[in-house]
């Protein structure tokens, strides 16, 4: 925790330092701290939102992002405009403001006025079921799976874990470990760190970050020649494009999706289309 804390100002450091001290419990069911400006700092738990009594100011909020950037935030513009920010330890900090706009594009976020820390936890083994379904074990070979689940659910979780084992072998099915390439959209899978994987995602496994699904699919399919492509949250017409493209290069897929049931994916006539025409081979609902 105190490679989060070590960001805020003295005050805040001791006052979550009290509060985490006198409920350790707290620490390990933290999932977002919440700062907005001239507003009380919110922890957010798995089950739980505590409302800490201490009105940040704007001042505090630009001494955090100042540290967060390094004392330079120019250095960090192209992550402040995508609307985010990686520490290490693969901890992400959304954050929104003023945006300044450019032949439609962000160029720039001013007077940032909210921060939202949210703690990054690696759950080692808690893909075990859902591979159960994703390995064809008769030939040592993978089906083409889309895993779905509502936001917050835990489906990127279960990706990261899957795609490490996949990558690493596992031994008791001997099943020998894949060359996996991950598109890493916004950072949520690996957690790059000046270019660092934060999370484990297993020893052949190649990471591409901050590009689009269809771009970074065809970069690693050029370059890198990888044997699984994995990549969260699909649903473009062009993410379906890409998956077309890997399929039919003989690439297999594990792709994420929001969504609660076969309806959902209906409703995505691109996504269902995939399923119709069995190039998706599994589709697990969480």
């Amino acid at each position: 925790m105190d490679e989060i804390l070590r960001y805020f100002p003295n005050s805040i450091y001791q006052l979550f330092s009290k509060i985490f001290k006198e409920n350790s419990r707290i620490i390990n069911d933290l999932q977002e701290i919440r700062i907005r400006t001239d507003r009380p700092i919110l922890l957010k738990l798995r089950n739980e939102d505590i409302i800490l009594q201490y009105n940040i100011t704007q001042s505090e909020v630009l001494q955090i992002l100042e540290r967060l950037c390094e004392n330079s935030i120019y250095a960090y513009k192209n992550q402040i405009c995508e609307g985010f920010i990686t520490i290490k330890g693969g901890h992400r900090i959304g954050l929104t403001g003023s945006c300044v706009i450019e032949n439609g594009k962000i160029i720039n976020v001013k007077y940032i006025s909210s921060l939202n820390f949210r703690i990054a936890r690696q759950v080692l083994n808690c893909s075990t079921k859902v591979l159960r379904e994703i390995i064809d074990v008769e030939n040592k070979d993978i089906y083409n799976t889309i895993i779905v689940a509502p936001p917050g659910k835990g489906k990127t979780t279960v990706l990261r874990d899957a795609i490490r084992r996949l990558s690493n072998g596992i031994s008791e099915i001997n099943f020998k470990g894949k060359t996996c390439g991950v598109v890493d959209e916004r950072g949520e899978i690996a957690a790059m760190y000046k270019g660092i994987p934060q999370n484990d995602l297993g020893i052949r496994t190649d990471v591409i970050e901050n590009v689009s699904k269809n771009q970074g699919i065809h970069m690693l399919i050029r370059t890198m020649a990888p044997e699984v492509i994995a990549c969260d949250e699909i649903g473009s017409k062009e993410d379906i494009e890409a998956i077309h493209y890997a399929i039919y290069s003989g690439v297999k897929g594990i792709f994420t999706m929001h969504g609660k049931n076969v309806e959902d994916i209906k409703n995505n006539k691109s996504i269902y289309e995939l399923i119709e025409n069995k190039e998706i081979q599994k589709v697990i609902f969480l």
